[in-house]
């Protein structure tokens, strides 16, 4: 097996995950969307690429995040659709990690541009 391979069938799930989540994770359809809006911001508030990289970045973090939560819900659903409180502090956690990521966007952008305009 070539690394060309297996780069190319990694870059397939790859898709297909992201394609699973737009299909059925709202969440990520939303944040998407904010991502959609707010990174040609970034990328025009930003004075230079570290800062472009920060505002689009912290952006990014979220859909990276996001995606963990909702792979990991996944997983616990697949497991069992009874209440169980592991399973709920599993989920919990995962949207905890993701509320994290969320308030880094806003505090990054706040340092930056306060930084900027202030």
């Amino acid at each position: 097996m070539t690394d060309a391979g297996r780069i190319a069938r990694a870059a397939g799930y790859s898709v297909a995950g992201l394609r699973a989540a737009l299909r059925r994770e709202s969440a990520f359809r939303q944040e998407v969307m904010l991502f959609v809006v707010f990174a040609p911001l970034g990328a025009w508030f930003g004075r230079d690429g570290v800062e472009r990289a920060l505002l689009i970045g912290s952006l990014m973090i979220v859909l990276i995040v996001e995606l963990l939560n909702s792979a990991l819900e996944a997983a616990v659903d697949r497991i069992s659709k009874k209440d169980h409180k592991l399973s709920g502090r599993a989920k919990d956690m995962g949207s905890a990690a993701v509320y994290i990521s969320l308030a880094l966007v806003i505090l990054t952008w706040a340092f930056v541009l306060t930084d900027r305009y202030i």
